[in-house]
Formats: structure tokens, C-alpha cells, sequence
């Protein structure tokens, strides 16, 4: 028992690695818009649509890894998505606008597999009153990587190493992060919950799977809230986060990336930190709800706050540790429905979020192109633009209400839900 613990923690631990991996990925360009437009020869808008990209191939491969992970197990999945997001990486890097949207594609597609499969591992090897706490702790490494994605990249990028280098450099690390993957994660899923379908049938059973998921209104719930939480940090943190603070409060680039840079380490704090107060507390939803509103409380002293009064590091830092709740919808979908169908459940709920991502980035980034128009941005071209972002936070409290509780202090309870569960 002891020695399938510790194989599954050396499975996690690299799957949880190379998940920050694809998060400085996803990260890095908000430290390099400048470098990037210029690159590539691009508007605000075409560059912020560049950048989005990313989400669109991250969505609809949430659906294919979930599936994958249930039939295939961890190995033969997981480490080749590694290959797949590696080769984004040289292909953004190539300086093309065609290669940089293929490759692009490719980072998202690939990088998806890293918390799906994470996940997969965490909930399907360890106890389940561990669950929050390790997912918990997968989205803590996640922003481990979106903090070095702004804070150790921008340096680098101010210090005068090219852009194009940066991205070659992230190539050959996804090599090597696909060669660990390969040899530490196991060959299958445990036999327990390993899907095995009927000879030239897995896709048919796959789709039946994802129909199982997505038919439950909670799965749909699960998926909005916690995409509503993801986006002040998505939006504007990680895309428009330093030129916000350059551009609506004068600060210079370096300063503008180190206190952007601590809204991801809040999360790596929030995140570990408000799974375990779920998992010790037995319940869900209270996190949550508490969570969201330190977040819209965050949301709103950025956009409308007076600069200054309160240090802007400490704001960030809260920022992240409440925007931490959002990992928690992870776990309720997970207890929702059966252990076979984690994979599944899983990739639903990151399709829901990450198409969220994709379709507002173009809207704000169109939005706020409408109110700037064609003099220089100030704040409250920002506040206008994104406003729109305490709505969300608000919306999604007002849906956790009709969450089902699964916390594992309230089984056998009633619980107000909307509609049938899985």
C-alpha cells in the first residue's frame, strides 16, 4: 500500500510539474506584448487574439483528455501531450504568424493534459477526504508556473534575451518533461476504474460518457462557477495585468511585472489553503461563497480603489488566495459522479471554464479598444472595460447557491440542488 502511495505521489508530483510547465506557457506573453506585436507585426487586438488562441484548442481538448485518460490511463496520454505543447513552444518562437497560431494551438492542446491528468491521479490513488486538498495543490504548482511566467520571464525579456530564444528554450524543456512523464507515470489506471469498452465501440462509449456528465445540470453549474472565478485572474491578470499598471497607474514595466506576478502567488497559497479548510471543514459551498466574495471585494479595490491606501502587493496576494475557491468546483464534480467517469468529469468542467476564457478575451480586448479608440488608455478606459468582471464574480455566488453540496460532512443531508445528478 505504502509503495503504490509513493509511486502515485512520484506520478503526481511530475504531472503537477509539467502542468506549471504549460501555465508558463500560457503566462508568458502578457510579459512580452511589446517584444511579441512588434515580432509579429501585429495590433493590440490581433496580438490579444494571438494570445487567446491558446484557449480555444485548450477547450475542446479538455473533452478528448478526460476520455483518453478514463480508456488509456496516464503514460500513454499525458507524455505525449507533453511532445505535443514542447513542439508549440519551437513553433511559437519561429518568428511566423501562421507557425505562431499552430503553435499556440498546439500549447493548448497539449497543456490541457497536465491538470486533467494530474487530477485524474490525485483523485483515483489517494483517499477521498484528500481530494480538495490535492487539487488543491496541482492548481498551487499551476501558479507556481503563472507566477515564473511573469515575474522570472520579464526579467529575462528586460535584461535583453529575445523573445524568440525564450520560447526555444521552453521547447527543449517540454522534451524533457515528456521523457519524465513517460517513465514515472504508470502504463494504465488503476483496474478499479479503468474504462474498458467493448472492441471498436470506445468512441461510441466515449461520447456516451461525456453525455452522462454534461446531461447533469450540477456538471454545468460546477463548470460556470468556477469559470467565473478564473477570469479576474485569466483576463486581468495574466493578459492585461501589466499594462493595467503601467498604463492605468503609471507604474514602470519592472514594477508592473512584480506586482502582477502576486496575484499568482496568492493562488499558490489560496489554492492548498482553501482545499484544506473544505476538506477539514467537510463542506463545499461556505468556501466558496466565502472565497467569491474576498475576490469581488479584490476585484472591485483594483478598478476602484484609491491607490496607494492599501499596498498593492497585499491586494494581489489576497487576490489570488481567494481566487483559489474557483479550484473547488474541481472537487464537487468529481464527487458528483463515478469514479470511472474522474477523467470525464474533469475535462467537462475545464471545457466549460476554458471556453469561458476563450470567447471573453477577444471581448475585452475588442471592448476595450472601443473605449480607448485612438488615444492612450487611462483607468477608467480599464474600469469601464472590465467591470464587467465583478458581475461574474457576483453571478457565480448567486449559482453556488443551487450547488449541490458533496462535501463529505453532508452525505445523507438535503441539499437544494437544480435537477438531476449523475
Amino acid at each position: 500500500m505504502k509503495r503504490r502511495l509513493s509511486t502515485a505521489g512520484a506520478a503526481w508530483l511530475v504531472t503537477a510539474i509539467y502542468y506549471a510547465y504549460q501555465y508558463a506557457l500560457r503566462t508568458a506573453p502578457s510579459v512580452m506584448m511589446p517584444e511579441l506585436a512588434e515580432g509579429f507585426a501585429l495590433s493590440s487586438l490581433g496580438l490579444a487574439s494571438l494570445v487567446g488562441v491558446f484557449y480555444w484548442a485548450y477547450s475542446p481538448f479538455s473533452l478528448v483528455a478526460g476520455a483518453a485518460l478514463d480508456r488509456l490511463g496516464a503514460r500513454s496520454t499525458v507524455s505525449v501531450a507533453a511532445l505535443v505543447a514542447a513542439s508549440g513552444a519551437f513553433l511559437f518562437g519561429t518568428g511566423s504568424t501562421g507557425a505562431a497560431y499552430l503553435g499556440r494551438l498546439m500549447q493548448g492542446a497539449g497543456g490541457v493534459f497536465a491538470l486533467v491528468g494530474a487530477v485524474y491521479i490525485a483523485t483515483n490513488n489517494f483517499p477521498g477526504n484528500r481530494a480538495a486538498t490535492l487539487i488543491g495543490a496541482t492548481q498551487m504548482f499551476g501558479m507556481a508556473g503563472g507566477s515564473a511566467g511573469q515575474s522570472v520571464v520579464g526579467p529575462m525579456i528586460v535584461a535583453g534575451i529575445p523573445w524568440a530564444s525564450f520560447w526555444f528554450g521552453m521547447g527543449v524543456l517540454g522534451l524533457i518533461l515528456a521523457g519524465l512523464l513517460y517513465f514515472t507515470l504508470p502504463s494504465n489506471a488503476p483496474p478499479s476504474v479503468l474504462v474498458r469498452d467493448p472492441p471498436n465501440q470506445w468512441l461510441t462509449a466515449a461520447v456516451r460518457s461525456l453525455v452522462v456528465v454534461f446531461r447533469s445540470p450540477q456538471s454545468t453549474l460546477c463548470g460556470f462557477i468556477a469559470g467565473l472565478l478564473f477570469l479576474p485572474t485569466t483576463i486581468l491578470d495574466m493578459t492585461w495585468g501589466v499594462r493595467f499598471l503601467q498604463e492605468a497607474h503609471g507604474f514602470d514595466y519592472g514594477e508592473a511585472v512584480i506586482r502582477s506576478a502576486t496575484i499568482p502567488i496568492g493562488w499558490m497559497i489560496g489554492c492548498p489553503l482553501l482545499g484544506m479548510l473544505s476538506d477539514r471543514i467537510g463542506r463545499r459551498k461556505p468556501v466558496i461563497i466565502g472565497g467569491a466574495a474576498v475576490l469581488f471585494a479584490c476585484v472591485a479595490w483594483a478598478l476602484y480603489g484609491h491607490a496607494g491606501s492599501i499596498p498593492d502587493h497585499v491586494v494581489g496576494i489576497v487576490m489570488g488566495i481567494a481566487s483559489g475557491a474557483a479550484m473547488l468546483p474541481y472537487t464537487v464534480i468529481k464527487e458528483l459522479h463515478p469514479r470511472e467517469l474522474g477523467g470525464t468529469a474533469t475535462g467537462v468542467i475545464n471545457f466549460v471554464i476554458f471556453t469561458l476564457s476563450a470567447l471573453s478575451g477577444p471581448v475585452f480586448a475588442w471592448a476595450m479598444q472601443e473605449f480607448v479608440g485612438s488615444g492612450p488608455a487611462g483607468l477608467e478606459h480599464y474600469q469601464s472595460t472590465f467591470r464587467p468582471l465583478l458581475y461574474g464574480v457576483g453571478l457565480a455566488v448567486f449559482f453556488t447557491v443551487f450547488l449541490r453540496e458533496t462535501g463529505p460532512a453532508s452525505v445523507g443531508s438535503e441539499t437544494l440542488t437544480i435537477g438531476a445528478t449523475a
